[in-house]
C-alpha cells in the first residue's frame, strides 16, 4: 500500500474512472464520474456538462519539507589543482617545499586545536604531519640541485 493512498495501493494524485452505483448521487448504474482523490474533484453528472476547474496556484512554489536542490558542481577544486601544478611546474621543489611548510604549519595548528583524524587518506594528523615533513626535507634538499640545473642551462 502506497502512503496516503486509498488502501488498493494508489496514489493520492492519480486520477480513476469509476462506475457509480444505482441509486447513488451522481447518475445511474454504469455512468462514470471523473475523481481524484487528493482533491476531491468530480466532473461529469456532479458538475453538470462543465469542466472541472483545475486549480494551480500552489503549482511552482517553494516546499520546505522537499529542502533546496544541490548546487551545481563548481569545477573550483580542478582550477586549484592546475594552478597548484602550474606553480610546481615553474618554481619545482621550491614550491613543494612551501607548500609543505604551509601545510606542516596548518596541521599542527589543527593538531593542537583537537583535531587527531583527518580527512586526508593517511587518516591520523600524525601520520599526515609526518608525510609532510619528508616532503619538505626532500624539497629542501633538492632545491639546490634544482637551481644548479637552471643555472647551468642559461
Amino acid at each position: 500500500m502506497v502512503a496516503g493512498g486509498d488502501g488498493r495501493g494508489q496514489r493520492p494524485e492519480t486520477a480513476s474512472i469509476r462506475s457509480t452505483a444505482a441509486g447513488s448521487p451522481g447518475g445511474t448504474r454504469g455512468s462514470s464520474e471523473f475523481h481524484t482523490a487528493a482533491s476531491g474533484l468530480q466532473t461529469s453528472e456532479t458538475l453538470g456538462a462543465g469542466i472541472a476547474p483545475l486549480d494551480l496556484a500552489g503549482l511552482n512554489r517553494y516546499d520546505e519539507t522537499v529542502g533546496s536542490p544541490a548546487p551545481p558542481f563548481d569545477p573550483l577544486r580542478l582550477c586549484v589543482f592546475t594552478t597548484v601544478a602550474l606553480i610546481a611546474c615553474l618554481l619545482g621543489p621550491i614550491a613543494v617545499l612551501g607548500f609543505a611548510l604551509i601545510a606542516i604549519a596548518g596541521y599542527t595548528r589543527a593538531r593542537r586545536q583537537g583535531l587527531l583524524r583527518s580527512k586526508c587518506k593517511l587518516g591520523d594528523t600524525r601520520l599526515v604531519l609526518a608525510y609532510l615533513s619528508v616532503l619538505a626535507v626532500l624539497a629542501a634538499v633538492a632545491t639546490p640541485f634544482w637551481v644548479m640545473f637552471w643555472i647551468g642551462r642559461f
